[in-house]
């Protein structure tokens, strides 16, 4: 059963979505990623129609945020059609759902009620605040599934908690605490897990409360700020993008996700 993105408007200016995938741990699957793309560029036109809406809450169900891709049942077909199938998945509906999210000129904010891993992790990491349940754990699994990630994604985490930090997350792909995350500015605060909706809530109000125009202005200026430091060389950016390309058609990548779905230890090939 495919998963489904729930809107609703929990305080006054605020828009409330939340991942609902139960049976996959939160997983992004195509309706999830498209209906978030939809729902947050609808959001932040400027000819929006309904309730004024001055913040997006983006959040899970069930104690759960995001598992991330939703790439396990892809595994249990054929390699030639995986690879195609994950890549496509990544490729479209997931950058359109980040990209949405991170141009949104609306203050966001992600409540983390569960596990946030892989791209559930950098989803929540495009909003502009996130707050954590104290209970749960966020990790970055490429290392231990084959996957090259994006520059792009890796580039985002180098901006939100430099360089050491985002080659321990990836080249170890080990969960972190949310106090660990607290420390590193991963996510901006951490609460018992009976008060996340309610302190998710209250920033999102505040949030929402700010001048429009600053809150607006301010986002694109930090936006502006980040971009002129991350580019990179046409060159050096198409030798990255073949290296994610080539671990998409890999035994190595096909072997990780099935042996996640399995729960054992991936057997690696280095191909």
């Amino acid at each position: 059963m495919a998963g489904q993105l729930l809107r609703d408007h929990p305080a006054d200016g605020v828009l409330r979505l939340t991942i609902s995938n139960p049976g996959k741990l939160g997983a992004l699957d195509h309706p999830i990623l498209d209906a978030l793309a939809a729902a947050v560029t609808e959001a932040c036109a400027a000819d929006h129609d309904g309730p004024p809406i001055r913040a997006i809450l983006l959040t899970g169900t069930d104690g759960r945020f995001s598992s991330g891709y939703d790439l396990g049942e892809l595994a249990a077909g054929p390699a030639d059609v995986f690879a195609e199938q994950a890549e496509a998945l990544v490729a479209h509906p997931f950058t359109a759902a980040i990209d949405a999210v991170e141009a949104c000129t609306l203050p966001t904010i992600a409540a983390l009620p569960g596990h946030a891993m892989g791209g559930g992790l950098e989803l929540a990491l495009v909003c502009d605040l996130r707050i954590a349940a104290d209970h749960i754990r966020l990790a970055m699994p490429p290392a231990k599934l084959g996957l090259v990630y994006s520059h792009t994604g890796l580039r985002r985490f180098v901006d939100a908690i430099g360089s050491p930090r985002t080659r321990e997350l990836f080249l170890l792909g080990r969960a972190i605490d949310p106090g660990t995350a607290l420390a590193w500015g991963l996510v901006n605060r951490v609460v018992p897990a009976a008060e996340l909706d309610a302190a998710a809530l209250d920033l999102a109000s505040g949030l929402a409360a700010g001048a429009p125009l600053a809150q607006r202005g301010n986002k694109r200026a930090l936006r502006a700020l980040l971009d002129a430091e991350g580019a990179l060389p046409a060159d050096v950016e198409e030798e990255l993008l073949a290296l994610r390309r080539a671990s998409f058609v890999s035994e190595d990548l096909l072997e990780g996700v099935r042996a996640f779905a399995e729960k054992r230890p991936p057997e690696w090939r280095g191909r």
